[in-house]
């Protein structure tokens, strides 16, 4: 059976998703396009074998509408002949990316090709795809659901009521989050992974010196007051502190097999070992990361243990910290170069984020399995688990 393997992965460093941000005045498809001649800079492949890039995006509206993916690789100089898509599983689309990719390569379906993703949501506001008023899920779905789709906010206050977490472990995990990405960007641990533009150097969502006074000091941002008729448990603990960022960025990864890729002398990082998708309750929306890591650990024939790091989705902090509740994993082995509270969240190239950090951090360690789990709006979840190849 055909494998896939991952030659190589690039990002750029992810700018803050306001008008100030250092990339705000980047389009979106030359933003993808940068990571695209970066990853074939550093690859040396011929864009010609290419068999298809497919893109992460999720609000596919505006100037990143009409299939990105196809845009930006057209921008980055790819022949006519190089075709491309664009995939949306919300901030999972990247991820689902290389899980579209991979599979297609084992199955025979390409021999080469590029998962990949982008959002500038500076440019192209999260939400502007669903303007007010837009009846977003119709009747049969409002007649099971009849309490309607709480904000993610209320998802993630949902999610520390039922699982007991206080404000001081939110507040705890997210400075950690901060100190956690100073530290590898200070180090240099990020620099093998970064495009080098020349608008942005590092990742300028980074804050330094926090304390836990500052953070208690926040105010929590989702207080709703229907949603606090409808959950009465729900304590308000979630602030824009331990909340993830809005970004802009983009991210590039090479797929091959172990046979082509040593057929032209490519080389070889990490094999993705397996991937799995889960769904789960679409109210709490953030918590199909938890049955998305059983169901590939299964598959994998692996336990938690055997995974020496993990990157965890960190859209808001009761997340990592219920997913680890339910799994057992070593917290000292999440995100240990800081997630998205701190790095920031570029919806749709968030999950190829992930795994390029997570790939990064398996070559400097030398651990062998690598799990990535990302939670996804409409209550579903990608799972990945890489192995790296010596």
């Amino acid at each position: 059976m055909r494998d896939a393997v991952i030659v190589d992965a690039v990002r750029t460093p992810i700018g803050k998703g306001r008008a100030s941000g250092a990339l705000h005045d980047v389009h979106p498809a030359d933003l993808l396009a940068r990571a695209l001649v970066a990853l074939v800079e550093r690859t040396g492949i011929d864009p010609v074998l290419v068999d298809d890039v497919v893109a992460g995006c999720v609000t596919q509206i505006g100037e990143q509408a009409l299939n990105i993916g196809r845009t930006a690789l057209l921008a980055a100089g790819f022949p006519d002949s190089v075709p491309g898509t664009t995939v949306d599983r919300q901030c999972g689309s990247s991820q689902q990316a290389v899980h579209f990719a991979a599979h297609t390569i084992m199955a025979g379906g390409y021999d080469i090709a590029i998962a990949c993703g982008v959002e500038s949501m500076s440019r192209v506001p999260m939400g502007s795809d669903t303007p007010e008023g837009t009846d977003l899920f119709g009747p049969m779905f409002d007649q099971r659901y009849p309490d309607g789709m709480p904000h993610q906010g209320v998802c993630a206050e949902l999610i520390a009521a039922d699982w007991g977490l206080s404000r001081t472990q939110l507040d705890e995990f997210a400075l950690l989050s901060h100190e956690k990405a100073h530290a590898a960007t200070t180090s240099g641990a990020f620099d093998g992974e970064l495009v080098k533009m020349p608008e942005l150097a590092v990742d300028e969502g980074i804050r330094t010196g926090g304390t836990p006074q500052s953070m208690a000091g926040l105010k929590p941002v989702f207080y709703d007051e229907a949603a606090e008729r409808l959950y009465p448990q729900l304590k308000w603990m979630v602030t824009a502190g331990s909340s993830s960022q809005i970004s802009d960025a983009s991210c590039a990864m090479l797929l091959t097999t172990s046979e082509i890729a040593k057929k032209l002398g490519l080389p070889i990082r990490a094999r993705v070992h397996s991937a799995a998708v889960a769904g789960a309750d679409p109210v709490y929306r953030l918590t199909a990361l938890i049955p998305a890591t059983k169901k590939v650990l299964d598959k994998a024939g692996l336990g938690i243990d055997d995974i020496g790091t993990f990157e965890i989705s960190e859209a808001f902090a009761p997340i990592p910290l219920a997913w680890q509740a339910e799994t057992g994993a070593d917290l000292a082995k999440v995100n240990v170069r800081g997630g998205a509270i701190a790095l920031g969240h570029p919806v749709g190239a968030s999950g190829g984020r992930l795994m390029t950090t997570m790939l990064n951090t398996m070559a400097t360690t030398g651990v062998r399995f690598g799990l990535q789990a990302m939670c996804e709006g409409g209550g579903v979840s990608n799972a990945t688990i890489l192995e790296l190849v010596d």
